[in-house]
């Protein structure tokens, strides 16, 4: 069986595939790509089990259909040379082997029978369905997946949440120290459904999503999900248990309102952080008036560091703690050029907002205190 196809073309899908692949397998076949040639249409599938991702290209031409899976590295890294040009598989099924010509020569490969591949668990048919823009799910997985945690006792903390509501659908992460909420409105249900996406699946959503427009269909139920973008489909397992109220540990009035330039505190956070103790990351924010001032200290090795900046503020005097990491992580995932920081009292979380919000989204991000030693 011969067929011929775009080299970039294949290149470029089966680099997207190979993230979804692990280094180690318990099954060797889990380290294949499949290759299924249906009506002159090329199907690639790769898997690690829990996730399976799928993508197809049109072939320039073929004589037939065929099945098979080949090694996803030598593969890979033959194909990722090549200039755009034609190349042709001849496969072999009886001799399990596939031989693939180009312009100025040709090489060799074993395959295996793709009968062996392990087949995703279907999303149920009752399953429930989101179809959002994909620049805006890519938008709102990159803002989240950095409050997710590494919490082996509290799984559901390690992926993000989907909640769909009669008034919006909110994307959730949180560590438990700090919190990413984003309401957007255009998108809700007289149905509420929740899912937990694991972090890998959201990985890979968000380096192959927003290079192009259209709308991404979600399907899921109570145990997988189901995601169609594009020429692309990936399934994977989601995290199973309740996610905690997260509504409940945000703050309702947070009276005193800080506004400050984004890039100037953040640039001021990295010069500070160094100095403050390593096991805390403890960086003390005092305010009052129209200045910020961050103060570092790490007494076990004798340093300290003070930085001040102008801001708008309009409330009580007062020096609150937050870790300095954290803090870093919440203003490097905004894009406003300014924030606003609204705070109640040193002992109770404060809110991070963009200056503007994005159009029909509120998004907010929340950082809890740490005590500090007045």
């Amino acid at each position: 069986m011969r067929f011929t196809l775009s080299s970039t073309a294949l290149s470029n899908k089966l680099s997207a595939l190979s993230k979804v692949i692990n280094s180690k397998n318990a099954l060797p076949i889990l380290g294949d790509f499949v290759f299924e040639i249906t009506d002159n249409v090329l199907y690639l599938t790769a898997s690690d089990s829990e996730n399976v991702m799928k993508t197809q290209m049109e072939l320039t031409e073929s004589d037939g259909n065929s099945r098979f899976a080949i090694g996803n590295h030598d593969l890979l890294e033959a194909v990722k040379g090549f200039s755009e040009q034609p190349i042709t598989f001849d496969v072999n099924q009886e001799q399990n082997i596939v031989k693939i010509s180009y312009q100025n020569g040709l090489f060799s490969l074993p395959i295996e029978s793709a009968d062996e591949f392990p087949m995703a668990q279907p999303v149920s048919e009752y399953a429930h369905a989101i179809t959002i823009p994909n620049a805006i799910l890519a938008e709102n997985i990159n803002r989240s997946i950095f409050a997710t945690a590494q919490d082996e006792l509290r799984p559901v903390m390690n992926g993000i949440y989907f909640d769909l509501t009669a008034d919006c659908l909110a994307v959730v992460a949180s560590d438990g120290h700090k919190l990413v909420r984003n309401k957007i409105y255009t998108i809700k249900s007289d149905q509420p459904a929740a899912f937990i996406l694991p972090k890998k699946p959201a990985n890979l959503l968000r380096n192959l999503l927003g290079k192009d427009g259209g709308d991404v269909i979600i399907r899921f139920d109570e145990r997988n999900a189901e995601v169609n973008y594009g020429d692309g489909t990936i399934q994977c397992r989601l995290i199973e248990g309740r996610y905690p109220n997260y509504n409940s540990v945000i703050p309702q009035s947070n009276p005193n309102e800080l506004r400050t330039d984004r890039l100037g505190l953040l640039a001021a956070l990295r010069r500070v952080q160094p100095f403050a103790n390593d096991s805390s990351n403890l960086i003390r924010f005092h305010v009052e008036g129209t200045t910020l001032q961050l103060d570092a200290e790490d007494y076990d090795f004798s340093k300290t560091a003070t930085e001040r900046m102008t801001c708008e503020y309009n409330g009580q005097p007062m020096s609150i703690g937050f870790k300095g990491s954290s803090f870093i992580e919440v203003l490097s995932n905004f894009d406003c050029p300014e924030v606003i920081i609204q705070l109640a009292d040193p002992s109770r979380a404060g809110l991070v907002l963009p200056s503007e919000q994005p159009e029909n989204q509120d998004v907010l991000m929340l950082m809890m205190p740490m005590l500090i030693n007045d």
